[in-house]
């Protein structure tokens, strides 16, 4: 009778320190379940203002840079190589500028442009003849694939030598670290870093007609098939915001690279180069510029504060 009391009580006091275990363990992983603003690539912590004043952002690769002084305000991972995707379209740009090619001859879109490596959509079919000054819009403005395409393609040497043309430009503006491998951004072998693409935005700021063409919140262009003409907006959503004073910009986007995105943007009086790497979520980028700015623009104050009490 002992040893039948003596076994309950040893089958009782197990099974509750089962159930003990597997309560803590469900509510270990019901803490650990991510949010909707993690799954969006955001940590709980950058959902937040920062009580320690410090900048945090949910970009993998980030740079901001001082456009007049080199100052580095923020750096994190910057010299990783990755994917930039249609950030390349800012190099296919300067090299078309480059070579100095009539920008009101015709092109016309063909098969050769339609992308068969994403499978990504264009507003311009197969047919349709613009300007080289319109197509350079459209691939700026709403990173219209086909357009940078056909602006490769009717190089004098091809695409093959628009290519080797964007590697050239590239070893001139000594970045020594990227390659490019298509002027659409598409192939994933078009690469870079946060270091190297600060540089490419300080060249590229030095086209007015680039700083004119990314800072347009859209553009209308007649295209085969339709009576009307067709809207391209550009994709970087802050061009149309009042609080922005953008200078340049270009966004990106393939698989491998993440939503990426570039900038040239007055704040607080001074020119900043910003460079978004890797980025998940439909809004991530745009968050972290956003915070970015109010960074800079808190720090800023809280300096000129300093500085006054100092003089006075």
């Amino acid at each position: 009778m002992r040893e039948r009391i003596r076994l309950f009580f040893i089958l009782s006091i197990t099974f509750f320190l089962a159930l003990s275990a597997i309560s803590v363990e469900a509510k270990q992983s019901k803490s650990n379940k991510p949010s909707k603003a993690e799954l969006a690539g955001i940590s709980r912590a950058d959902t937040k203002t920062n009580k320690d004043g410090l900048l945090r952002v949910a970009s993998s690769n980030a740079l901001i840079v001082n456009q007049n002084t080199g100052e580095v305000l923020f750096a994190k991972d910057t010299n990783t190589l990755t994917s930039i995707a249609s950030v390349t379209k800012l190099m296919t740009a300067m090299v078309t500028l480059d070579a100095n090619l009539p920008m009101d001859e015709e092109i016309a879109i063909t098969n050769e442009d339609v992308d068969t490596l994403k499978n990504s959509s264009s507003k311009l079919p197969v047919g349709t003849v613009l300007p080289r000054s319109e197509l350079l819009k459209i691939a700026l403005i709403a990173s219209d694939n086909r357009a940078a395409s056909a602006l490769g393609r009717n190089y004098p040497t091809g695409k093959a030598g628009f290519v080797n043309a964007m590697n050239i430009k590239a070893l001139q503006l000594d970045m020594t670290r990227s390659e490019f491998a298509d002027p659409t951004g598409l192939n994933n072998h078009n690469m870079s870093t946060a270091e190297d693409l600060v540089k490419m935005v300080k060249a590229a700021y030095q086209y007015p007609e680039i700083r004119e063409i990314t800072t347009t919140a859209s553009y209308e262009a007649y295209v085969k098939g339709h009576h009307a003409p067709v809207n391209f907006n550009n994709t970087n959503g802050l061009i149309r915001k009042s609080d922005w004073i953008i200078g340049l910009s270009k966004t990106g986007f393939i698989q491998e690279a993440g939503k990426c995105l570039v900038m040239q943007a007055m704040i607080s009086g001074q020119p900043m180069i910003i460079v978004l790497l890797k980025s998940y979520g439909s809004a991530t980028r745009s968050a972290d510029a956003n915070r970015i700015r109010k960074w800079i623009e808190k720090t800023s104050s809280i300096s000129y504060l300093n500085q006054s009490k100092q003089d006075s």
